[in-house]
């Protein structure tokens, strides 16, 4: 079916409808190997043409779409962090890994795609860019917030938020690829051991 014309102006709401579109095909198809321009334009009902519009080539739709995945999975961690108490330091920690953790287990390919573009390319002694790297930030900037708070840890701030990732991360796979299981909450109780561990 063919999709209704944007109004002058409304270009924007065709770039979201893509993105959504593309989002979507990347869910059915498990990761961005079969992602085609071609067929993210039969998705949203417009000639492959509007799309370049919007993005020169594949390679920038997927760079788009990193991008999009980003900030919904920075967004969940954002508003299950605000859930808790500003006080519960530790519970906010706890809320933000299992946002990650659920966004993980229900986008698998979603979270394949920012595991292949999980680093940008660096010079020699700069800092690498990536969603996964601002993650690790999101979860060091808590851990740092615990230390003010008054609850020790066992190692950095900075390596408690590595290791609660990585864990979760091995978690995560290990269930997407060995287990073929999906639920958040098979990987919860893990994390919160992980956490657990980390304090002093």
């Amino acid at each position: 079916m063919g999709r209704t014309r944007n109004r002058w102006g409304e270009g924007e709401r065709l770039r979201g409808e893509i993105l959504a579109a593309a989002g979507r095909l990347l869910a059915e198809l498990g990761g961005e190997d079969g992602l085609t321009i071609r067929g993210v334009a039969r998705a949203v009902g417009i000639a492959p043409a509007s799309i370049y519009q919007h993005f020169s080539d594949r390679a920038e739709l997927v760079r788009g779409l990193l991008d999009h995945e980003y900030s919904r999975l920075a967004e969940s961690m954002r508003t299950a962090e605000e859930s808790q108490a500003e006080t519960d330091v530790v519970g906010r920690i706890r809320a933000q890994i299992h946002a990650y953790c659920a966004f993980a287990m229900q986008n698998p390919g979603h979270y394949r795609l920012m595991l292949a573009n999980g680093a940008s390319d660096v010079e020699p002694g700069t800092r690498p860019e990536g969603p996964l790297l601002d993650v690790i930030d999101r979860l060091t900037a808590g851990f740092e917030r615990c230390v003010e708070a008054g609850h020790e840890l066992r190692v950095t701030p900075g390596r408690a938020a590595a290791v609660v990732f990585v864990g979760a991360h091995g978690r995560v796979a290990l269930f997407h690829s060995a287990l073929n299981r999906t639920g958040a909450e098979l990987v919860e109780p893990f994390v919160d051991e992980l956490v657990s561990l980390v304090f002093a």
